[in-house]
Formats: C-alpha cells, sequence, structure tokens
C-alpha cells in the first residue's frame, strides 16, 4: 500500500472532468491537481513548447513525491507521454481520443472528432485513425474557443451553445451522429451539446482514463490502503482567483479554495 499522492495536470480546468471520475472511483487516494494557467491553452501551441511546460509541471509533481501522473490533457497527451515515459521513473496515463468506441458504436458511418489543434496534428491522433478508423468517415473539427469558454466558466451560457452550433452544425447535417469530445474541457460542454444536438451520441474518455488509472496503481501495488479519506490539493501556475471561479462554475464545491497554493 502506498499512501503518496496522485499527480494530476492540465493547462486549466478541462483535467477537472478527470479528476472527477479518479476521485469518485477512488476516494481513498490523495490527489494534487496542476493547473497550468499560466500557460492555457495548450491546444495551439506548438509540440515542443506543450513538451517543454508538460515536463516542468512533471518536475513540480514529482518534487510533491506524487506516485502516478494523470495527464489530463490531450494535447499534452499527443506532444509529450512517450517522452514522459522515458524520461521520469513514474507510470504515466494519458488521453487518447475514443476514436474506437466512437466507431464501433456509430450507426450512420461518419464520426466527428471535436479536439484541440494540437490533438488533431499529432502522431498519436494519426495512429489511432489508422488503428481505429476503419470503415468509418472521420471528421476533424478543431473547437476554436471552446476550451477558452469553459475556463471562463462559460460552459452552460448562450455564448457556449453558438459556438457549438457553430462548430458541430456542418458535420452532424453532413450524417454524424456520434462525436468525440477530444478534450478534457469539452466535457463541460457535453450538457450544451447534448441539448443542440439530442440525435448525437457523445464519447468522453475521462471515465475511462480515471479507472486506468486506478488500475495501474492496484498492478503495481501503488494504491492507498482503502480505509482511508483522500485528500486534494490544487497548484495553479496562474491566477488562482479565475480558477477558482471557473471551477466553482463548472460544479466544484468551495472547497477547492482551502486547497489553493
Amino acid at each position: 500500500m502506498d499512501s503518496r499522492p496522485v499527480g494530476i495536470f492540465d493547462s486549466g480546468v478541462g483535467g477537472l472532468s478527470v479528476l472527477r471520475e479518479f476521485r469518485r472511483l477512488a476516494p481513498a487516494e490523495s490527489v494534487i491537481y496542476f493547473a497550468d494557467t499560466a500557460n492555457f491553452p495548450y491546444g495551439p501551441r506548438p509540440p515542443a513548447d506543450v513538451r517543454k511546460h508538460a515536463f516542468a509541471v512533471v518536475n513540480r509533481l514529482l518534487a510533491a513525491d506524487v506516485k502516478l501522473i494523470i495527464v489530463a490533457c490531450n494535447t499534452a497527451s499527443a506532444a509529450a507521454i512517450a517522452d514522459l515515459r522515458e524520461a521520469f521513473p513514474v507510470p504515466f496515463v494519458g488521453m487518447v481520443p475514443g476514436l474506437k468506441p466512437a466507431a464501433q458504436s456509430s450507426r450512420s458511418g461518419t464520426v466527428a472528432i471535436l479536439a484541440t489543434p494540437g490533438t488533431l496534428d499529432g502522431d498519436l491522433y494519426s495512429r489511432v485513425v489508422a488503428d481505429f478508423g476503419g470503415e468509418r468517415r472521420i471528421l476533424n473539427l478543431p473547437g476554436h474557443g471552446l476550451a477558452e469558454l469553459v475556463e471562463r466558466g462559460q460552459a452552460g451560457t448562450p455564448a457556449a451553445r453558438a459556438a457549438i452550433r457553430e462548430t458541430l452544425g456542418r458535420a452532424v447535417a453532413d450524417g454524424a451522429d456520434t462525436v468525440v469530445l477530444g478534450c478534457t474541457h469539452y466535457a463541460f460542454l457535453a450538457p450544451s451539446i447534448r441539448a443542440e444536438f439530442p440525435g448525437v451520441a457523445l464519447i468522453d474518455t475521462s471515465e475511462a482514463v480515471a479507472r486506468r488509472a486506478v488500475a495501474v496503481l492496484g498492478e503495481l501495488g501503488l494504491a492507498a490502503p482503502a480505509d482511508g479519506t483522500g485528500t486534494l490539493d490544487v497548484i495553479v501556475s496562474g491566477d488562482r482567483s479565475r480558477f477558482r471561479e471557473a471551477a466553482e462554475r463548472l460544479g466544484f464545491a468551495p472547497a477547492h479554495e482551502e486547497a489553493l497554493t
């Protein structure tokens, strides 16, 4: 048994979608969540820049003696997770766009991948499409401005719904019946997407990634004692009050305020 914390990081509030699932599945685990808001958004940045920031965050988490790191960001996973695994002696769990379940469940054969440019242009995404795209028609949809809306705590606003209509409308009209949420920020847009396009199925991998992290902890003998209660600490590289406000608007309790450093 290992009581050390698990590290989770993202460029902002998006990774809270993974944090929520991980804490639900593993309430005994302590967590340090790192929101790299000083460098948000990762999506439009060159891969080398994303890798630089990811390495800096991981070094900070390792200084806090974390036992496993969840890269709760699709862009950072695409740009950096292979290098992180090679460079650091801790296990990593990253995000992979959920094309496999989307391709299996789509009835129309047309799947839309809603993701950042950094994810869509990466080698990891290309391999996923090659492995699981099959005969499906794959529509790549860069979510320009959507992560920024979520980061401002505006996930359920009229502005968010208008942006969703603009981004997804043509793909849905063109036959897409399944949308992969290829950015952790987009999980918070799911209610608005369902309201705008009620016939479309959404694939969100937040729970699957959290479940994989729990499995890795068990496989490696790193799980915390099951009778304990995990703690949560939050590190924010940028404006703490802005992060706190956005997190609260997305449904996270004010208890985060006590943990902010």
